[in-house]
């Protein structure tokens, strides 16, 4: 199925509102499962679906018997199953939020994810070695909310792959990343993901797994973060 025709028949908006036959249903989800932009839609607006759930619920209770629409039978069962019965009252204002949902995203969101993305950036960085027990690390210093490189050595002792922990100054593991090791390889850049950190001493922990699943740790580095303002 080709792209511009999905956007020139509003084709994401009927298929959220079940309008689509079974033919045409089955030939928009080939397509959006291999096509990035309508799965982001797709997802968006199943979200706000969701979102509304409660206050559509709520109007319906609210509204005049005579009314009440007899749900339409769904023509292929899915993961908006039910949803259908309940959103057909209110098909237009639904249409018109989920309209500036998507505008917002095409307009605002995307561009701006593409201009971070294409934009060459500078990181600050450190390199620890892990297995330095007791000695002094590095000083990584980064603005607040903004993330870092570390290049970490691991002596290698033939573990299939290992595990790289990040622990904050209060202890607490933050994240963890899983490393597939090549042959003669010792050295990894990770890349911190943004996010707000206070300053102060971090460990990275490695930890190395056996080929039979048994993981040991092999070592830590520490590192001092700064923050200024």
């Amino acid at each position: 199925m080709d792209h511009d025709l999905v956007v020139r028949q509003k084709m994401t908006e009927k298929y959220l509102l079940n309008e689509l036959d079974s033919t045409a249903r089955d030939e928009f989800e080939e397509h959006f499962f291999d096509c990035a932009d309508c799965a982001v839609d797709v997802r968006a607006g199943a979200m706000f679906i969701e979102q509304s759930k409660v206050a559509l619920a709520h109007t319906s209770e609210s509204a005049p018997a005579g009314l009440a629409v007899t749900p339409r039978p769904l023509v292929k069962p899915g993961w908006l199953a039910g949803l259908h019965a309940m959103l057909r009252p209110f098909a237009l204002p639904v249409m018109a939020v989920l309209l500036m949902v998507v505008g917002y995203q095409n307009l605002v969101t995307y561009p701006r994810l593409a201009r971070s993305s294409d934009s060459p950036q500078v990181l600050p960085y450190a390199s620890l070695n892990v297995g330095s027990y007791g000695s002094e690390g590095p000083v990584v210093t980064a603005a607040s909310g903004k993330g870092f490189l570390l290049f970490m050595r691991i002596p290698p002792e033939g573990y299939s792959n290992y595990t790289a922990e990040l622990y904050n100054p209060a202890g607490k593991k933050e994240w963890s990343l899983t490393i597939i090791p090549t042959a003669g390889q010792d050295e990894w850049a990770i890349q911190i993901p943004d996010a707000k950190r206070e300053a102060g001493n971090y460990i990275l922990k490695a930890r190395g797994v056996t080929a039979a699943g048994d993981s040991k740790e092999v070592g830590q580095a520490s590192f001092e973060l700064q923050t200024p303002k």
